[in-house]
């Protein structure tokens, strides 16, 4: 028998409201952004109201932007993702990156395992380095530093080492992200970040986006970004925010992220088939989090056994306690940014309340 109280449309709303006013007054210094769309429902919620043009760091939700354009030019004919890397970039870019137990891999590399994070490749951002820092630690000890593209790579040829043989362990790897933007450069002949405007931001209209530090949002808006706490600091001026890019330097709003979502999941940016393959996610990233080709998939029942209910989203997370999924059996897109790195349990709290919420109502 079910127990659970059925909702009305208005009564979510109050619901997710009442629910979301208590998250907020727990951390009145960091972002609570939501915005949940469910057509068949007829829900179509924002948290605050009227919040959903507030730009901010969307972390790495950034590469499902990244996958997508390697597809978008897989299916125009540009690539397949099947191609060994080496075949797109130079070889002093890949030198010293695929080295394992003192055998350069970077020749035997496809677009596929850096798409899918199984191409053996260290991760700058949160990876070991061999003299025990991290990209983290920089960023915050040095919050002027610029990096691009050829420096993040640099970071992880320098100071990391490959973590197995190609094709061989998921490893999660920023660092792999870096060098699928190149690739996507050198296949098209223009910048990344032109590429984003030209395939996202222009058609879909998504007017407040950008990538931070190399292009502006199409509204000329000079609005500053939400807040971005890594650990203790408040970073969202940080020069060295730029250690990311195509890995997730865009700054986006929950209105935009939205608008992708919707034009991903409705076929227009790349074949039903073609997301359907990038959904398929084989490899455990962390538990009941799974990964497939620049997407995750939430397995609820994994985080306790009484969600085994709710069903499967996928999209992708960011470090930020950023989130961006689409719900099939509800027909829902959700929206979260919490801005900081200490929130991450928190924001699953937060989505595992709106898909309880959207099985309830009637």
């Amino acid at each position: 028998m079910n127990f659970i109280k059925p909702l009305k449309k208005e009564q979510a709303q109050t619901h997710l409201d009442m629910y979301f006013s208590r998250t907020q007054r727990k951390h009145p210094e960091c972002p609570t952004l939501v915005r949940v769309l469910s057509p068949s429902s007829g829900l179509d919620y924002t948290f605050p109201h009227g919040s959903d043009d507030r730009p901010y760091h969307v972390a790495s939700i950034g590469k499902v932007f990244t996958a997508v354009l390697v597809q978008i030019f897989a299916e125009r004919g540009l690539l397949s993702i099947d191609d060994l890397v080496s075949r797109y970039l130079p070889a002093c870019q890949l030198e010293g990156l695929f080295v394992y137990k003192q055998v350069d891999h970077r020749n035997e590399v496809t677009i596929r395992q850096l798409m899918g994070h199984t191409s053996g490749i260290a991760d700058y951002f949160e990876g070991k380095t061999l003299d025990g820092t991290t990209m983290m630690k920089d960023a915050l000890q040095n919050p002027d530093t610029h990096w691009m593209p050829q420096s993040l790579l640099d970071f992880t040829r320098e100071r990391q080492r490959a973590v197995r043989v190609p094709g061989d362990r998921f490893y999660y790897s920023d660092t792999g992200y870096i060098l699928l933007g190149l690739l996507i450069e050198s296949v098209t002949g223009k910048t990344f970040g032109q590429n984003l405007i030209d395939e996202f931001f222009r058609p879909l209209e998504m007017l407040d986006t950008y990538l931070m530090f190399h292009t502006k949002p199409l509204n000329g808006s000079t609005a500053a970004i939400e807040s971005v706490w890594l650990g203790k600091k408040e970073v969202s001026r940080y020069e060295s925010l730029s250690c990311d890019w195509a890995g997730g330097g865009i700054v986006s709003t929950t209105r935009d992220l939205l608008k992708f979502d919707q034009a991903l999941r409705e076929g227009q940016l790349i074949k039903p088939s073609t997301l359907a393959g990038m959904d398929e996610c084989p490899n455990r990233f962390h538990l009941g989090i799974y990964y497939g080709l620049g997407m995750m998939e939430i397995r609820f029942k994994e985080f306790f056994f009484l969600l085994g209910h709710l069903p499967k989203v996928r999209g992708h997370i960011g470090i930020l306690s950023t989130h961006l999924y689409y719900d099939p059996v509800h027909d829902a897109h959700i929206v979260i940014n919490f801005g900081s790195t200490g929130r991450m349990s928190e924001s699953f709290k937060a989505l595992i309340e709106i898909e309880n919420t959207l099985g309830r109502l009637k």
